[in-house]
């Protein structure tokens, strides 16, 4: 199978790409944002390749690099998320955004791809939440502390100071976001301390 193009953007089309390896023409199926982000016409071009096998067709889908190509794999385990829904949801939604947007359950983020329901986007950020909420915060949890610094907080800390949050009004992701960085601060690690340091930092 296919894992990487190089060679040079030959066309560029509403979704796809050609890329000609050797006089061989590509056609690719790419995310908006990996559109946006492609050489001029005759340049030299590099994709990460996922490649899709049918009966009746074999699909090649491109990307800028592994954590898109990575995501799609792992959106396409959803069901009801096809290819298309897929790059579609990339298409709106860069790889670092839609980790935190599924670590913090934000489906209405999700929800902005066309073809995504707000059913299907509830379904997406259950299904992938426990495969990417340590990825959202990064190594808070496992950290040690610093001298004169607060114990790492723990993932029932940070969700209920999340929660608590929302309920004061604040987006889901705007408050994972600030709690997040209250965690990585070391300066707290229970809630009431999460949500005084979040508040601060969404105040800036």
């Amino acid at each position: 199978m296919f894992a990487r193009l190089k060679g040079l953007l030959d066309e560029v089309g509403e979704d796809t790409v050609i890329v000609d390896v050797g006089g061989v023409g590509y056609l690719v199926y790419c995310s908006s944002r990996t559109l946006g982000a492609l050489p001029g016409i005759g340049e030299a071009v590099r994709l990460e390749i996922e490649t899709h096998v049918r009966e009746d067709h074999i699909h090649l889908y491109g990307f800028l690099d592994k954590s898109e190509r990575d995501w799609f794999r792992l959106l396409t385990t959803v069901q009801g998320v096809g290819a298309r829904v897929g790059l579609a949801i990339l298409s709106v939604l860069a790889p670092d955004a839609l980790t935190q947007a599924v670590a913090a359950q934000d489906k209405a983020a999700v929800a902005r791809a066309n073809g995504v329901g707000p059913k299907l986007a509830q379904r997406i950020v259950s299904e992938l939440k426990d495969k990417v909420g340590g990825m959202a915060l990064g190594p808070v949890a496992s950290a040690k502390p610093a001298s004169g610094q607060a114990a790492p907080a723990d993932a029932g800390a940070t969700e209920d100071a999340v929660s608590a949050l929302v309920n004061l009004g604040y987006g889901r992701s705007d408050a994972f976001t600030a709690v997040a960085k209250a965690a990585r601060s070391g300066e707290g690690s229970d809630v009431s301390s999460l949500i005084r340091l979040a508040l601060r930092e969404l105040g800036r």
